[in-house]
């Protein structure tokens, strides 16, 4: 089983994963980009009971049912949740090992930056991702 680990840029907040992803995602849509202030938001899911956070964590809601996560010290962004469906995408930037992220499709394509080519045959989402079946 994959663990995933990974933190801040200051180091104040940490989180470990205790089973496998639900799936490992790019979002391309707009709250993403100007959330993370790339291009994208590479993130893997987890079900929020299998991701244990300590440190300052500071929160807001981009939406009525997303809320987004970032270290209180240093502003770096750690997650979004959807605490409705028990999900959050711990964001690639921030893990430990990067090489552990393998990303498995791209979705609100629609929105990507118009410069940036997807090239690597994983499936893509005019829109929202496929439902995982929760709510």
């Amino acid at each position: 089983m994959t663990l995933f680990r990974g933190g801040c840029l200051c180091g104040a907040v940490r989180y470990e994963t205790t089973s496998e992803p639900l799936n490992q995602r790019v979002c391309h849509c707009r709250a993403c980009q100007k959330v993370i202030g790339a291009a994208f938001n590479a993130r893997v899911l987890m079900r929020i009971e299998h991701v244990a956070i300590s440190g300052p964590i500071s929160t807001f809601h981009s939406s009525e049912t997303l809320e987004r996560g970032f270290c209180s010290h240093c502003g770096s962004s750690i997650f979004s949740r959807r605490v409705s469906a028990g999900v959050i995408g711990l964001t690639a930037g921030s893990l430990d090992e990067p090489s552990l992220f393998k990303p498995d499709m791209h979705f609100w394509v629609s929105s990507k930056q118009p410069w940036l080519q997807i090239t690597d045959n994983l499936p893509q989402y005019p829109e929202g991702p496929p439902s995982l079946g929760y709510p």
